[in-house]
């Protein structure tokens, strides 16, 4: 049978979405079962200390807590309006029916059902992206108003949950761009796509393990025990 270009598509494709997927189903589980080990969890332990910290002082400094919100709430802002301008422009792209990325230097499937299948999962990695920051932003201002309501007797863990929550949605519209910049590549073929993936997934390990916690950790381990042969 004669190997034909189209056929990568149906190879590479696949597998770089299975790594991105199969990282991050990793990912997931550390953060749930080993949170010290990823910077998701080491972020977590920060917030939740400020938050302590912010409702617990007794001269509570409430402005400075909401500007520290205020700017989680602008990033979220900013990236939501880019993500709802790029997929306004994929719909624009898709109703204007270019040609540019069908040209025969591109190596890999270049049918027209093929790159509908491109623009439409480009679209909705962009429109997932929009509505998690918009959700952040959500998250955020909510703690906006428990934070500043004066006179309160709100649990410490409602403020919390609220942070926490729009930090996460926050990490899975960064996720979502992440997934939409491999996709970005697949216009120029399978095999830049599946590069990226791999690339990505290299770089993401990086920048998701936290291992300073883990050598303050076996650190502090090998004190103790040394404390303890010493004492024998």
């Amino acid at each position: 049978m004669k190997f034909r270009k189209e056929y990568l598509d149906l190879v590479l494709v696949p597998c770089g979405l299975l790594i991105m997927f199969s990282y991050h189903l990793i990912l997931l589980y550390r953060c749930l079962r080993l949170p010290h080990t990823t910077v998701i969890g080491f972020e977590n332990n920060d917030k939740k200390a400020w938050v302590e910290k912010v409702m617990q002082s007794e001269n509570r400094d409430v402005k400075t807590a909401l500007d520290v919100l205020s700017t989680n709430i602008s990033a979220a802002t900013f990236l939501a309006s880019i993500s709802l301008t790029l997929s306004a422009l994929i719909g624009a792209w898709i109703a204007n029916n270019s040609n540019i990325f069908q040209s025969e230097l591109i190596y890999g499937d270049t049918r027209p059902a093929t790159m509908s299948i491109k623009y439409i999962t480009l679209l909705i990695c962009f429109l997932l992206a929009f509505s998690c920051f918009v959700h952040s932003s959500r998250c955020f201002i909510h703690a906006n108003y428990l934070i500043s309501t004066p006179d309160s007797d709100i649990p410490t863990e409602y403020v919390e949950l609220a942070v926490i929550r729009g930090g996460d949605f926050w990490s899975v519209g960064l996720r979502a761009l992440y997934f939409a910049t491999t996709l970005l590549l697949w216009f120029f073929g399978p095999i830049p796509m599946f590069a990226t993936s791999v690339a990505m997934v290299v770089l993401l390990h990086y920048l998701d393990s936290d291992t300073t916690s883990l050598k303050k950790k076996r650190s502090l381990g090998k004190q103790r025990l040394k404390k303890l042969e010493d004492k024998i």
